[in-house]
């Protein structure tokens, strides 16, 4: 079976994970695609497949004959899916020889344009893999499942010499929680790679540091024909908060390895506002300066409108797997190895945002990530084409075939 091929199977599953929720998984929906997986592993001779309470899938194909002193490697993804633009089926669409140019997503009003997408004239003659343009596609990361279990397949199948192999999928990537309860010592890799990125052979090593920050706004409503001195506008406040935060840091204005102030959620009144945002930063000591910039504004709102107008809640959520990945660089160089060996230029470049490898790279498993062929990920427009997943299992399979001789 072809890696597209188990995409299109895993994609009409919902897994959407809710930020809103406490529970674990955040959506028990997840439990449905993490019981097709441990059925699908055993299947491939992964006896030891399963899924523990807490939605995590662990398996281990031990290594073969003469292999036993390679490093263990893990394989990791994650099942769920953001919850924006998902809020029905996905209905998956095939688009073969695809012609490089604007693209109908069915009856939805919405299209790939080159002009907003312009690496699209690359993919020409390939087999384009869409939603119908009225929710998202799931390949983040559905599409890295897909390719880990193919790659496993490719394996069993031509007795490709391994050694010891880890799998395991993560719940709640996409709310922050993937690696929470992750249990690194019984999944007993060594080292691991997370495939869960953009296009066929980009190799990502470094990514943001990253927190959250909710503020909760509490006005005085009075009638405003009597507001005078007295009235404090919640929603208006709010305003003033985004507006004392540097324009020029937005995720719309920004690249590279420049850090950002997002604002996900606001909403209000008079009496009661609410805001959210992420902030990120590459480097750990502007991260900081950011966090304390939003700490100082919440302060002076305070001074200005009133002792508890805003109520300010940060949390770390990761932080730059760079200075766990560079004391084993070899995890890189293979990568740039296998993806040359799969006939593709390899592409070493910062994440901007974050995977459960940044995590588990702090929890003692160095984790850089792999892309999956996979574009426009989180909305409507998301895509990936067949030839491009072909590409990533191969690189998968070669980089087994390196730590293999490496014992």
């Amino acid at each position: 079976m072809r890696a597209y091929e188990r995409l299109l199977k895993y994609v009409v599953i919902p897994t959407a994970s809710d930020d809103n929720n406490t529970t674990v998984p955040s959506t028990k929906e997840q439990f449905n695609l993490a019981a097709v997986l441990v059925d699908e592993l055993k299947e491939l001779g992964l006896s030891d497949a399963r899924v523990d309470d807490k939605c995590y899938v662990y398996a281990t194909l031990p290594a073969t004959e003469g292999c036993e002193k390679a490093p263990a490697i893990g394989w990791i993804s994650h099942m769920d899916t953001v919850s924006d633009f998902a809020d029905h089926k996905v209905n998956p669409q095939i688009h073969e020889k695809y012609d490089g140019k604007d693209l109908k997503l069915g009856d939805s009003g919405r299209k790939l344009e080159v002009k907003l997408f312009p690496h699209l004239p690359n993919l020409k003659g390939r087999t384009l893999i869409t939603s119908d343009g009225t929710t998202i596609l799931g390949s983040d990361d559905k599409s890295g499942i897909a390719e880990i279990m193919t790659m496993l397949e490719h394996i069993r199948k031509e007795n490709i010499a391994h050694g010891k192999l880890c799998i395991g999928f993560t719940p709640d990537e996409e709310v922050g929680a993937g690696a929470d309860y992750f249990d690194v010592k019984s999944f007993g890799a060594e080292y691991a790679y997370t495939v869960d990125g953009g296009a066929e052979g980009g190799i990502e090593y470094e990514n943001f540091n990253g927190a959250s920050a909710k503020l909760d706004i509490v006005g005085v409503n009075v009638h405003p024909g009597d507001a005078k001195d007295i009235m404090v506008n919640a929603a208006s406040v709010a305003c003033e908060i985004q507006s004392l935060l540097p324009m020029e840091e937005t995720p719309e204005m920004t690249e590279g390895y420049e850090g950002f102030f997002h604002l996900l959620k606001l909403s209000g009144d008079v009496a009661n506002a609410h805001m959210e945002y992420i902030i990120r930063d590459h480097d750990r000591e502007k991260f900081e300066e950011k966090k304390e910039l939003l700490a100082r504004v919440s302060d002076q709102m305070n001074e200005k409108y009133g002792k508890g107008t805003v109520s300010l809640k940060l949390k770390d959520q990761y932080y730059n797997m760079k200075e766990k990945i560079e004391p084993c660089l070899h995890l890189i160089e293979n990568a740039k190895k296998a993806a040359k060996e799969a006939g593709i230029e390899p592409k070493v470049e910062a994440i901007r945002g974050g995977t459960d490898g940044a995590r588990l790279s702090f929890m003692g498993l160095p984790c850089p990530n792999l892309g999956t062929g996979g574009y426009a990920f989180h909305g409507p427009f998301e895509h990936i084409t067949v030839e491009g997943m072909d590409i990533v299992v191969e690189i998968l399979v070669q980089i087994v075939k390196i730590y293999s001789k490496q014992s």
